[in-house]
C-alpha cells in the first residue's frame, strides 16, 4: 500500500477538475450518511483521503474520526477541520490504541484495491476490535475480477455528463493515461475480489456480511458490503 500512499500524498491528477473532486466527495458523504443509524453515533472513515465533505457527515453523527495514512493529506485534514469539535483526525496506527468497542459505524471506501490481501486482513482485525457489537462496517467500492477499466471509464463519463464536466473528464482521462497513476497501476496493480470471496474474507475476520444493493459513490459496477460482528 505504501506506493499508493505516496501517490495520493503527491500532486496527482486523479480528478478531472475541481468540480469532479468536489462532487466525488459530496456523493460519498451522502452515501455514508445513509448508513448512520443515529445522531449519537460515533463514525470512523478508514483511509478517508481529503474528505472534503466531512462536515456534512459530522452533522449527522456525534463524533467523526478521519483516519488517513498519507502524512501530507493528514496534515491538511487537521488544518481544515481543527475548528470542528466533532471531527478528529487520526493516523492508521492511532487506531490500534483507540478503545475497544468504541465505534458504531466504520466506513472503508475505495481503499481495499490498494492493499495487499494481508494488509486488508490486518485492517479488518483493527476494525473488528473497534466496532461495537451492534455496529456496522461498510466496505465500499470493491473492484470485481470480471469488470475492467472500461467500466470505470464509462462510469466516470456518465457521472461527468450528468454533472456538467464531460469535457474535463475526457481531458482528464488522457492525462491519467500518461500519468504516474497509470504506470503505478501497471506496476503494482489493484486488488479485485468476487462477491463470495469478499464475504468469505470478512467471515474469516469475524464478520457476517452481505452485499449492499448499491455501491458507495458513482460507479455501479463496483461492490459495497455491509458487515456486523
Amino acid at each position: 500500500m505504501d506506493d499508493w500512499i505516496d501517490y495520493y500524498d503527491s500532486t496527482h491528477t486523479i480528478y478531472a477538475s475541481k468540480l469532479h473532486r468536489d462532487l466525488h466527495f459530496e456523493v460519498i458523504a451522502r452515501d455514508i450518511i445513509g448508513y448512520i443509524a443515529s445522531p449519537d453515533a460515533v463514525v470512523l472513515d478508514y483511509a478517508c483521503g481529503e474528505a472534503l465533505s466531512a462536515v456534512k457527515v459530522a452533522e449527522a453523527c456525534a463524533k467523526l474520526y478521519l483516519a488517513e495514512p498519507a502524512p501530507g493529506v493528514r496534515g491538511r485534514l487537521v488544518a481544515r477541520f481543527a475548528p470542528n469539535t466533532k471531527i478528529r483526525v487520526r493516523s492508521l496506527d492511532d487506531l490500534r490504541t483507540m478503545a475497544e468497542n468504541s465505534v458504531d459505524l466504520v466506513v472503508m471506501n475505495s481503499v481495499a484495491q490498494y492493499m495487499t490481501s494481508a494488509e486488508l486482513d490486518s485492517a479488518f482485525d483493527v476494525i473488528h476490535r473497534l466496532l461495537r457489537p451492534t455496529g456496522r462496517f461498510v466496505l465500499g467500492d470493491i473492484l470485481r475480477p470480471e469488470v475492467g477499466m472500461i467500466s470505470d471509464v464509462l462510469a466516470l463519463l456518465r457521472f461527468a455528463a450528468t454533472h456538467g464536466f464531460l469535457r474535463d473528464a475526457l481531458i482528464g482521462l488522457v492525462s491519467t493515461a500518461l500519468s504516474d497513476y497509470r504506470h503505478l497501476r501497471n506496476k503494482v496493480g489493484l486488488q479485485r475480489y468476487g462477491e463470495d470471496e469478499m464475504i468469505a474474507k470478512l467471515g474469516a475476520a469475524g464478520f457476517s456480511a452481505t452485499r449492499a444493493p448499491h455501491n458507495i459513490g458513482h460507479n455501479p459496477w463496483r461492490m459495497t458490503f455491509v458487515a456486523q460482528h
